[in-house]
């Protein structure tokens, strides 16, 4: 599974779009590295078995240049322990990494992405100006971006951690990249790329902006991130960019073909549903809301194909394992899926 930050329906806005026939070209390229990749993956993932629970040790991080070319992993730059690079992308990733390890690790007690120490490998500089980072299944790979819309991708701390947090669900036991379960795949790294970014400022949920790459356009577009998690459909409305087209509600479920169902569409209703339940609770979002998202993913019991209803039951029955049946915490995350139109079975 490919997943990548900026969803296509922005890119192909730009490719039609732009006034600048160059940038226009850029976002065609690089909805054609986007796909092709993809159907490298489709063709050969397998589902990640989670290996057993081991103890949370240190990041075992590698940095690789890809030289503006389009081959993985490139040359590497940088190794755990190593002396910094002196290139800010470079740099930023090393530190994003260990951040988004830490936190995996301190919260939750999870030995890395897999649960079992698996080494973080980044790739930077990868293709001409390329306008994106994924998480390509083993590594993560980031973009320089094309400095007229799009800053470097290795900024925002909340791209690294959405990224490495598919691999958290892959690891997991997947979920469906299509549809409401593909939905709920983007979601679910929504949420743990905020509470990232809010672990590491130490943002209480009130404090925190729920904004998903916040500081990435540069300053000729109107819009302030990719998403919004307190209000979907308000990030950016923009000439070349097109407008912020996630719902809030189940009433305007987008259906389309496009997106493997519009999974970067869609998501805007778990996402808002997150934001609800902890901003209702209160205090540090990931102690709470976020265990109770965290256990529920990991518990092994979602099934690839879960849609919004099942995923939101096993979020009520795991804030009720958790907090109690009738507690604070079960309320709140029973009214915030009422409040999206999600009923809980």
């Amino acid at each position: 599974m490919r997943c990548t930050i900026v969803p296509p329906h922005i890119l192909r806005h730009v490719a039609e779009q732009h006034r600048d026939e160059q940038v226009r070209e850029l976002a065609q390229r690089t909805l054609t590295l986007d796909r092709r990749q993809r159907q490298v993956r489709d063709a050969t993932q397998l589902i990640a078995q989670p290996p057993p629970a081991t103890t949370p040790a240190a990041a075992n991080r590698t940095l690789h240049d890809a030289g503006h070319q389009e081959s993985l992993p490139g040359r590497t730059v940088r190794s755990e322990g190593g002396a910094a690079t002196g290139d800010q992308q470079a740099d930023e990733v090393y530190d994003w990494l260990g951040v988004t390890f830490d936190f995996y690790s301190t919260v939750y007690g999870r030995n890395s992405i897999d649960g079992a120490g698996l080494p973080l490998v980044a790739t930077v500089h990868y293709g001409v100006d390329y306008d994106n980072a994924f998480w390509e299944g083993a590594q993560m790979v980031y973009g320089d971006g094309d400095q007229d819309l799009f800053k470097t991708f290795t900024g925002p701390l909340d791209v690294t951690g959405h990224e490495l947090t598919h691999g958290v669900t892959q690891y997991s036991g997947g979920l469906d990249y299509q549809g409401q379960s593909g939905a709920l795949n983007e979601s679910v790294s929504d949420v743990f790329g905020s509470l990232v970014k809010q672990y590491h400022l130490g943002q209480t949920a009130d404090q925190a902006d729920w904004l998903i790459g916040a500081g990435m356009f540069t300053p000729s577009v109107n819009g302030v991130a990719l998403r919004s998690m307190k209000a979907p459909g308000t990030a950016y409305d923009d000439e070349t960019l097109g407008k912020d087209p996630q719902p809030a509600q189940m009433a305007d479920y987008v259906d389309t073909d496009g997106d493997n169902g519009g999974v970067h569409v869609n998501s805007g209703i778990p996402n808002h549903a997150f934001y609800l339940a902890a901003t209702s609770i209160g205090g540090h979002a990931w102690e709470k809301a976020g265990r109770i998202w965290y256990d529920t993913l990991t518990s092994k019991k979602v099934p690839m194909s879960a849609d919004f209803a099942l995923f939101a039951s096993m979020t009520y029955a795991t804030a009720g394992t958790l907090f109690g049946v009738k507690s604070t915490e079960s309320d709140a995350v029973r009214e915030a899926w009422t409040t999206v139109g999600v009923k809980i079975t």
